[in-house]
């Protein structure tokens, strides 16, 4: 079987993947709370837990793997979004309702349109509530947890273990602690495991009351519900790490203690704007919707969020897009229709992959597998990276450019050429700027024919124009 080796957030180092059960992978990725749409930020979990999915199933086969990415439909950010939206004639519950329909259908279009394949489970928090209470009452059972004013809380005093895996002591975090201060809490740092609910928000009768469940237990439950008592992997971004993963962590622990909940962590790490956090007071918050609508492809978005490792932080740049796209075409046009469920990857992008996901240099071997002309290779390697590049577009036609387009840029650049060995330099500026402003690139190569690009801004009315230069 092939060795997969993954950076564990909670050993702080590269482990082997161990399979419980080779029969059953088993991996949870923390999903959107779903009130608006997804953001830049919010894909790259998708596109990095994507690839690993795909070389899982790669690996152990594709009946062989079990990944669930939940939607989180119950939260006050859900409440407060019903509460600013609510329509005329419509309740707080049925503007939630609302709200969380569609966002759900939004994610899973944006998402489909990076080339993320579908998780075997989506669940959503509100299916599981009775597990949730379930796994709550094993928490009082125990001794980790208490009623207070209607509500639960987990107690953290209660586990030695809880600050172990961000490798934090529970007095150091009481000491900068920036959590609810409560009267009904008996330390600053217990966290909510059940709240109670009044008549305009969601709410489900309960042990102690109507009332719904606090936003940690949630993915406990489901992962408990859907995975077992141990699996896997469980991932998500680093900004989850604490406090939800620690408090996923200790509840879970707490409540099984003869299950190791999952095994392996992994985090991907922050993305930012030209330089910049991504802010809407700074006017670089932008969704995937943004991007798509402004004719930015899905497979632009995925490349460039795989060109960084996941672990790193990542720049999102207008430039990293153009390259992506430029790049993702020329490879389009040479695997043509040879992308087959037949094809398979080549060594050394597995290799790369099975390393702790190490895109960048499976993309790098991407460019050498062009350069050798190895096209069968090249197929399969993209296709285990998300990238199924049959004839759809990036820039609205073929991912081959029309013979008859091909040819007319052609025989420009070759004009355009013998006007600069004749010295007639202000006929050659003439066609490479024409050229550009139709939106072809031109890039110029010493003593020959320029090579040439399609970019985003290709404009067919101003093309089908040039050939009055001819």
């Amino acid at each position: 079987m092939t060795e997969i080796r993954l950076y564990n957030t909670r050993t702080r180092r590269k482990d082997v993947l161990v399979p419980f059960d080779e029969g059953n992978v088993r991996m949870y990725v923390c999903g959107p709370t779903v009130y608006d749409r997804a953001h830049i930020g919010n894909a790259r979990p998708v596109v990095v837990f994507d690839v690993l999915f795909r070389l899982l199933r790669h690996v152990y086969g594709p009946e062989h793997v079990t990944y669930v990415r939940n939607f989180t439909d119950v939260d006050d950010k859900i409440n407060a979004r019903a509460a600013e939206t609510r329509r005329e004639g419509e309740s707080e519950l049925q503007a939630i309702r609302r709200i969380t329909e569609e966002t759900v259908a939004w994610y899973r279009e944006d998402m489909a349109a990076l080339g993320a394949l579908p998780p075997s489970h989506e669940p959503r928090a509100t299916e599981f509530i009775a597990p949730m209470v379930t796994m709550i009452e094993e928490l009082i059972g125990r001794g980790h947890a208490y009623e207070a004013e209607g509500h639960v809380l987990f107690s953290v005093s209660s586990d030695p273990e809880y600050g172990s895996f961000a490798n934090r002591s529970l007095e150091d975090m009481r000491a900068g602690a920036r959590v609810e201060v409560a009267p009904y809490k008996r330390d600053p740092m217990d966290f909510v495991l059940w709240k109670p609910s009044d008549a305009t928000q969601p709410g489900w009768d309960s042990p102690w009351g109507r009332g719904r469940p606090g936003w940690h237990i949630e993915c406990s439950a489901m992962a408990h519900d859907l995975l077992g008592e141990s699996f896997d992997i469980h991932g998500g971004g680093i900004d989850l790490a604490f406090p939800h993963h620690e408090n996923e962590i200790a509840q879970s622990r707490c409540a099984h203690p003869d299950g190791k909940f999952a095994n392996i962590w992994l985090h991907n790490g922050f993305l930012q704007v030209e330089g910049e956090k991504m802010s809407k007071s700074l006017g670089n918050f932008f969704t995937v919707r943004d991007l798509l609508d402004q004719g930015v492809p899905g497979e632009v978005i995925r490349f460039v969020l795989l060109s960084t490792h996941y672990r790193q932080p990542i720049d999102w740049t207008e430039a990293k897009s153009e390259e992506a796209r430029r790049q993702l075409r020329r490879w389009g046009n040479l695997v043509g229709n040879a992308s087959s469920d037949e094809l398979l990857p080549d060594a050394k992008i597995l290799e790369a992959l099975t390393d702790d996901l190490n895109t960048p240099k499976a993309i790098a071997r991407l460019h050498e597998l062009s350069a050798l002309k190895e096209h069968d290779l090249l197929a399969g390697s993209l296709k285990i990276l998300g990238f199924d590049l049959n004839p759809e577009s990036l820039w609205g036609g073929a991912w081959g450019v029309p013979s008859a387009w091909e040819g007319m840029i052609g025989d420009l650049l070759d004009l355009r050429l013998r006007a600069r060995l004749e010295k007639d330099y202000e006929r050659a500026d003439k066609i490479r700027d024409a050229l550009n402003e139709a939106g072809v690139i031109v890039m110029d190569r010493p003593g020959q024919a320029a090579d040439w690009d399609i970019g985003s801004k290709f404009d067919s009315e101003k093309f089908s124009e040039l050939g009055n230069l001819l």
